[in-house]
């Protein structure tokens, strides 16, 4: 709360103790909107800590539930030995899941969206080229210039506050998200949520976000994300300006020049 990034998170209100247990009391993002579109961008390159990679090479014991997974999205995707085993490890599973969506190659994925007629979709798991996103952010806010203007507006701050941020410099953001809200005749807001796998660094190290990640250099590729983000909004901005742009002034005089001569016939 005493970072420059506390305009884009939810407001933090202390500890709250209930049933003897403890509990973070947060803002509710959401107070206030009736029927929001609503979308999840998971950010970074990767999602998984370097420590949960270390432990599971320690342990590469197949799992069915995440065979089951995999198969489901792509058939093609387990080996010949992973689907006689029925199963793959969670090290095999985390890394093929980045490969599958845009984390991998754009930083950042689309979890899911929850349009104002209350319609959830999650099948995101294979969106992965800037077409694809740019037609699923074009749906999202329904091609309104107004709303992609504004959320573009909200990264560029974002990304200022970022380039700025103490806690930015000195954590490692991994499975983190932004959440972009707005609603058709309302405000228009991206917050950054989710925590649980952020990280500080030792004391004297800062990470930049935007390099590629190799084991040990504890990389996420937040800022990588954040830059593909604001090159596919500006994108889908200039589609639909362009498209709901009048006619050229060639165009518009030769509508005038039929005029004059139906004018002129009358």
């Amino acid at each position: 709360m005493e970072d420059v990034l506390r305009p884009f998170v939810p407001a933090y209100y202390g500890v709250v103790e209930k049933d003897s247990e403890q509990f973070i009391q947060m803002e509710d993002l959401l107070t206030g909107l009736r029927s929001p579109c609503i979308m999840d961008c998971k950010m970074g390159t990767r999602t998984y800590l370097e420590e949960e990679l270390a432990k599971s090479r320690l342990k590469l014991n197949t799992r069915k539930d995440l065979y089951l997974k995999m198969n489901k999205v792509d058939p093609n995707a387990p080996t010949e030995a992973e689907h006689r085993q029925g199963g793959v490890t969670k090290l095999r599973y985390m890394q093929w899941r980045e490969t599958m969506s845009s984390t991998a190659t754009l930083g950042f994925r689309i979890e899911g969206i929850t349009m104002d007629n209350g319609v959830v979709h999650k099948d995101f798991k294979q969106t992965k080229s800037r077409e694809q996103i740019l037609e699923t952010l074009v749906r999202f806010t329904d091609g309104e210039t107004g709303i992609l203007e504004s959320y573009l507006q909200r990264l560029r701050a974002i990304k200022e506050a970022l380039l700025q941020s103490p806690f930015f410099q000195s954590h490692e953001l991994i499975g983190s998200s932004l959440l972009f809200i707005h609603q058709r005749q309302g405000p228009v807001n991206i917050w950054m949520i989710d925590f649980g796998k952020t990280t500080g660094l030792p004391e004297g190290q800062s990470l930049r976000h935007d390099l590629a990640w190799e084991e040990g250099n504890r990389e996420d590729g937040y800022l990588l994300g954040l830059e593909n983000l604001l090159g596919l909004f500006s994108e889908a901005l200039s589609r639909q300006a362009a498209q709901s742009a009048p006619p050229t002034g060639q165009d518009l005089g030769g509508a005038e020049g039929g005029c004059e001569q139906g004018g002129e016939r009358g």
